[in-house]
């Protein structure tokens, strides 16, 4: 156990795309060190305040951010990040979902999945890293954006959220943020010729005052004790 003070906390802003993994972790990392870990949520990229960048702009505190490796280039780049902190943590790739108990649509193949695109009513989408790829890049190279109707949500949360109330009626963004939700059906990962496969990674934020703590959090998240909880989280480790 490290020597901290009684009651010592640590901050940590973390994106949707590792949270599944980081939640059935976090509880035995703070038994291991004796510390109260505050998670703070956010976008690892997009606009609006409740992206990470915003709110550390704003002032949010924090120790350890944990996000897509996009957003933190962006961090990095902004001299937000201690420098050579940053540890790579797991991987997702782009999958599809539905309401519960709706029928599966095919997207074994890129025609397949055009068309379940285009047949939907309504497709929701994150406003972070997957979806700035999905209506900017994605969309257009398969010559259906005036085809479809997207919605672009500031989190993957809410673009889950909507589908499962039947608000919509198909979701795309990372295959992390699709698994083990209430009233959702994960499909399954889109063609990989079309794949976005995204890599979340932690870091510590400059002016933090709980080094030592920071880097054993960002240890125990990519040790070996990490393999189960990302599997199951719908990730792949890193290789």
């Amino acid at each position: 156990m490290l020597n901290t003070p009684a009651m010592a906390q640590l901050e940590v802003i973390i994106s949707g795309g590792f949270q599944g993994p980081y939640t059935q972790m976090l509880p035995a990392f703070e038994e291991m060190y004796g510390i109260k870990v505050i998670t703070k949520s956010g976008a690892s990229q997009g606009s609006g305040p409740k992206t990470i960048k915003a709110q550390l702009a704003a002032g949010v505190t924090a120790d350890v951010v944990i996000l897509s490796r996009e957003g933190l280039m962006d961090l990095i780049a902004e001299n937000k990040i201690v420098p050579n902190s940053d540890m790579d943590l797991a991987q997702a790739p782009l999958g599809l979902a539905v309401s519960a108990g709706n029928p599966r649509p095919d997207i074994s193949t890129v025609k397949a999945f055009s068309d379940a695109l285009v047949s939907a009513k309504k497709i929701v989408v994150p406003g972070s890293t997957s979806g700035i790829y999905l209506t900017s890049e994605l969309f257009p190279k398969l010559g259906i954006s005036n085809q479809i109707s997207t919605q672009v949500t500031e989190r993957g949360s809410q673009a889950t959220a909507l589908l499962a109330a039947r608000e919509a009626n198909i979701a795309v963004q990372p295959s992390s943020e699709l698994v083990n939700i209430s009233g959702i059906d994960y499909v399954g990962p889109i063609p990989a010729e079309l794949q976005l496969i995204q890599t979340f990674a932690a870091a510590r934020v400059v002016n933090s005052s709980n080094t030592e703590i920071a880097k054993k959090l960002i240890e125990y998240l990519s040790s070996p004790n990490a393999a189960g909880p990302i599997e199951h989280g719908g990730m792949n480790t890193i290789r």
